[in-house]
């Protein structure tokens, strides 16, 4: 009896993150770090709660230099997130990498990340905890860049400032937007620690194995 042979499937010769990506992504890495670190030496000179950051972890030596290093991350986040959003859409990247997020799909890969049985087999598919959480992250430095519009130019940007509850109001919604990017910076790197091979993957823009 004769048998068919079944076509071999070749593996998918496309880099898992391409160069734009992962240029993009560790020049976003690099502005926040700049950006949290300055941003904790300009909070230590107005601090408005009951502790200040160690100097030693800070940016800038004293609050002229903290400004000046802050600025200058702030521009840079903001063309290259720039860039990194409209070449996702336009792309369609990002409705193919990121969509849909479902409140079901949410919960039962977060009960499978809990019990160590979420499966990253696959490094071209985020799960829904993953879209979940970059999404956020995306949401996040909007309103950290919006809220910093306020703080540098309160008065340029009085609608803003009125929309985000005054001056004062916008400092602690900016200091809550960059405590909430470092929660995600930190869960990232523990995810990295977990899975290592991630992190290689957006070097070299390919898996390991690869």
């Amino acid at each position: 009896m004769n048998s068919t042979a079944l076509p071999s499937i070749a593996p998918d010769a496309r880099p898992i993150h391409p160069l734009w990506m992962r240029i993009t992504h560790w020049l976003n890495a690099l502005a926040i770090l700049v950006l949290v670190t300055s941003g904790w030496r300009i909070y230590n000179a107005a601090p408005f709660f009951a502790f200040s950051f160690p100097k030693g972890i800070t940016l800038g030596g004293w609050l002229g230099g903290a400004l000046q290093w802050h600025f200058a991350a702030m521009w840079l986040l903001v063309f290259n997130g720039f860039v990194y959003l409209a070449i996702n859409i336009a792309s369609g990247r990002l409705a193919a990498k990121f969509f849909p997020v479902t409140p079901a799909g949410i919960w039962h890969d977060a009960l499978a990340a809990l019990k160590g049985k979420l499966s990253h087999a696959d490094p071209r598919r985020y799960n829904s905890v993953q879209r979940l959480a970059y999404l956020f992250v995306m949401l996040d430095i909007v309103v950290i860049v919006l809220s910093g519009l306020v703080l540098w130019k309160s008065v340029q940007f009085a609608v803003l400032r009125d929309l985000l509850g005054g001056y004062e109001f916008a400092r602690r919604i900016h200091f809550f937007g960059m405590a909430s990017l470092v929660a995600f910076v930190a869960l990232h790197l523990v995810m990295v620690a977990l899975v290592p091979r991630t992190l290689l993957t957006m070097i070299r823009g390919r898996s390991p194995k690869a």
